[in-house]
């Protein structure tokens, strides 16, 4: 039995999936992932929620980034693994898709019963009085006040970053919040960072209602993400993966498909329609 063969019937026997995905999903809009195929770092990790919120510089440093990061991600189109995975949830098939990216593409492509995780990259929150604004909106102040950026060509970066390495960041501005003057920052879980208690416990009602888990494009290193994994593990649910490199989860895996995630969920959608 192929792998797409043995992911099919895996999908034809447990009919109602609590889905769990990463940026894998992603990688074929345009948007570069934080791993290599070990599961390893490909570049220095993210700034910490610890960093953001106590270091001037590191503000500066992460939104003038952003500035030229935003139009790879804020321009970005869903691809096969989205379009894939919002023609299962319509064919019936997934109770709840968990995704860790901040993309927002599962649900231009299509997903209505999705949870993110980690937050959204479109959305800008001021850590003093709690008002979220369009991150869009944001972009025009950040090019307002920093003109001499806008030119800027760099290569794209994981969540909406950009290689900017060797640039003096100490006179770049940072727009406040325009309510109350506070500090603004993505609406993105950072590392350091809880996820939100309510999502965690939304997911987790969601995944015990569920037949089986499937996780697709995701290594799984990160804990938010593989915890459920564990827990699918201890109460006795299946976990199916499909992933090409290695995963966090490997050892607790039903079933591995080791195949380009787009094709995979693309062909396995076509099959189960037909």
């Amino acid at each position: 039995m192929s792998s797409l063969e043995a992911l099919e019937d895996f999908v034809r026997q447990h009919p109602r999936l609590f889905v769990i995905t990463g940026a894998g999903c992603s990688t074929e809009s345009g948007i570069p992932d934080y791993r290599d195929a070990n599961g390893d770092w490909k570049r220095p990790s993210p700034v910490t929620y610890q960093a953001f919120m106590g270091e001037e510089a590191t503000r500066r440093r992460y939104w003038a980034r952003s500035l030229v990061g935003w139009r790879t991600i804020g321009q970005a189109h869903p691809g096969p693994a989205h379009l894939a995975l919002a023609q299962l949830e319509a064919q019936g098939r997934i109770g709840l898709l968990l995704t860790q990216n901040v993309d927002g593409l599962h649900q231009a492509g299509g997903s209505h019963r999705v949870i993110d995780l980690h937050g959204r990259i479109d959305t800008v929150r001021c850590m003093a009085c709690g008002h979220r604004s369009p991150r869009a909106a944001l972009q025009a102040r950040l090019l307002t006040l920093n003109p001499a950026w806008a030119a800027l060509e760099a290569s794209a970066a994981p969540d909406g970053d950009a290689d900017l390495e060797g640039r003096d960041f100490s006179g770049f501005q940072v727009p406040a919040c325009l309510l109350c003057g506070g500090l603004l920052k993505p609406d993105v879980v950072f590392f350091g960072e809880s996820v939100p208690p309510e999502r965690v416990a939304a997911a987790r009602e969601a995944q015990a209602a569920a037949d089986a888990v499937l996780v697709a494009g995701s290594s799984l290193m990160v804990y938010s993400g593989f915890r459920f994994v564990q827990a699918a593990a201890t109460a006795g649910q299946p976990v199916a993966a499909v992933n090409l490199g290695r995963t966090r989860a490997d050892e607790l895996l039903t079933l591995k498909a080791a195949m380009p995630v787009g094709a995979a969920l693309t062909a396995l959608a076509e099959r189960l329609a037909a």
